[in-house]
């Protein structure tokens, strides 16, 4: 059972203070934040406050990411996929999460292919190749995963992810399958995207 508001705010200033003191201790702390803080949303802002206190950047930082989504279960992969936005833009994480990005993409559990484009999609427009952002759309499409506001089609859309998305389309139809709205509304955006000259 988490804590209570009050015993779950203790815990984590004291678990804040000893990862400041030694970034070693994040790892038993990480696993036990949904224990002391709660599920859902409010472990993962926990485990996001824990990362941000070890005051590790750049490679080193994505070390101890690798080694805690490794090691880690679902919930605390997720967390870690989530936190990537924030450590990107405040701790100078750079490409170094990426390979935690591509694991999580050729996963079968959708929750965590999901989370590339979903709590994990600003990192991941931002960074990962054109191949494998179209296959991370493609996957999320395929698998149902609502594709409004998806991270980064903006910037990302070009012509061959317009064709890998009409294929598809296509491939729905022709097995008498529905097209979801999501779906028809990102293949016309991307459409009309290159066809404007955006790629």
């Amino acid at each position: 059972m988490p804590a209570d508001g009050a015993a779950g705010a203790a815990w984590l200033a004291d678990a804040r203070a000893r990862c400041a003191a030694d970034p070693a201790a994040v790892a038993p702390l990480f696993a036990a934040a949904a224990r002391s803080c709660g599920r859902g949303a409010a472990g993962v802002r926990a485990r996001l406050d824990l990362l941000l206190a070890t005051g590790l950047r750049g490679g080193a930082l994505a070390a101890l990411l690798a080694d805690l989504y490794g090691h880690g279960d679902t919930a605390e992969r997720l967390a870690v996929l989530a936190a990537l936005p924030v450590l990107d833009g405040r701790r100078g994480l750079g490409g170094g999460a990426v390979p935690l990005v591509l694991d999580a993409l050729r996963a079968n559990d959708v929750r965590l292919f999901g989370a590339v484009l979903g709590a994990a999609g600003p990192y991941a427009a931002a960074h990962l190749d054109g191949p494998a952002y179209r296959q991370a759309v493609l996957k999320c499409a395929a698998a149902g995963v609502p594709l409004d506001g998806l991270a980064g089609l903006e910037a990302r859309a070009d012509a061959e992810l317009a064709r890998m998305l009409g294929d598809h389309v296509r491939e729905l139809r022709v097995a008498g399958r529905p097209v979801t709205p999501d779906l028809a509304r990102a293949l016309a955006r991307v459409a009309t995207l290159v066809s404007n000259g955006a790629r």
